[in-house]
């Protein structure tokens, strides 16, 4: 009898029908941000994970991560199963993250998987309305002269904020305290309340607070004014010349996830950003999409691949350093 129902079960196994595997996605996204809410990269992460979100028909949520200017959001990436399930948004920081702790072993072009950049955004210098700089002129004037040594916030060691004011401060021939903060939204924050004398980050943050007259624009990347800000100069107009930061952002997963997830990740990212909604926000921000090729895994890669090189180099020239 044993034998008989055991041979029963088998028959049984063998014609249920077979199920394919679920398709991708087939539940909620996870996207890491590895700074605190409020800030550029923050912003833009919710921005995606809504559009994304819609594309794919699952909900994407973002989940902030802070600590030592994004490490610890990546070394979470770094633990999370390659499914397609668990994603990290990140910008030009992530290459200079492992500059900054050699210790942490994290290769950005060998331990993640690109997916595609979504936004080029100009950086903005903002003034606190309390510290009563005026324009750049004034500023490196007051800096070269030593009469000003200014009180920089960025969001943290690692953080594109972090690069520019570095770059920023060695170009001008000035000296500064940089003051590092777990994202650039606790940063805005205190230079709102004047608690910092100025900040030099995304015009997704900046442009709106100073349409507010919240804090003073005096500078932008690029080489031509915003619409959104058209009193505002280009720092090659204010007088620094070499000044030209622009920043990418982008999406990428754990080391492994499988290529068909990838391919499909960065197909429904490129249609996400295509959506009349996603692109207007970036206008309102001076912010453009990046053509085709970045958008696509191997074009991020070999923007990781290019910037892991000359970022080595910058951080010899400029004070690139923990604080």
């Amino acid at each position: 009898m044993k034998r008989l129902l055991f041979l029963l079960a088998v028959v049984a196994n063998l014609a249920a029908p077979v199920h394919a595997a679920d398709p991708f996605p087939s539940r909620s996204i996870t996207i890491i941000v590895g700074v605190a809410p409020g800030g550029t990269l923050d912003t833009l992460a919710r921005l995606v994970a809504v559009s994304l979100g819609h594309t794919l028909k699952q909900s994407v949520v973002v989940e902030n991560v802070t600590g030592a200017g994004g490490l610890i959001g990546f070394q979470k990436l770094n633990k999370s199963e390659p499914n397609g399930y668990t994603l990290m948004f990140s910008n030009n920081s992530m290459v200079l993250i492992p500059l900054l702790n050699p210790k942490a072993e994290i290769n950005v072009v060998t331990d993640v998987t690109p997916i595609g950049t979504v936004a080029n955004v100009p950086m903005v210098l903002g003034v606190s309305n309390k510290s009563g700089i005026q324009n750049l002129p004034e500023l490196l004037k007051k800096l070269k002269s030593g009469e000003l040594k200014p009180d920089l916030g960025s969001g943290g060691p690692g953080t594109t904020a972090h690069l520019a004011e570095a770059m920023f401060l060695q170009q001008s021939g000035g000296q500064g305290e940089l003051i590092q903060y777990r994202g650039s939204g606790p940063a805005i924050a205190d230079l709102m309340a004047g608690r910092i004398d100025a900040v030099i980050d995304q015009t997704v943050t900046l442009i709106p607070l100073n349409a507010d007259k919240r804090i003073k624009a005096i500078a932008i990347t690029g080489n031509t004014r915003a619409k959104q800000m058209p009193d505002v100069p280009t720092f090659t107009e204010g007088g620094l010349g070499q000044f030209n930061l622009q920043i990418w952002n982008g999406l990428v997963a754990p080391k492994g996830t499988p290529k068909p997830i990838i391919d499909a990740l960065a197909i429904a990212l490129s249609k996400s950003i295509e959506a009349p909604e996603f692109k207007a926000r970036l206008e309102q921000w001076d912010a453009q999409l990046p053509v085709q090729i970045d958008r696509t895994p191997e074009g991020f890669r070999q923007i990781l691949i290019k910037e892991q090189k000359s970022f080595a180099e910058l951080s010899k020239t400029i004070d690139l350093q923990p604080r």
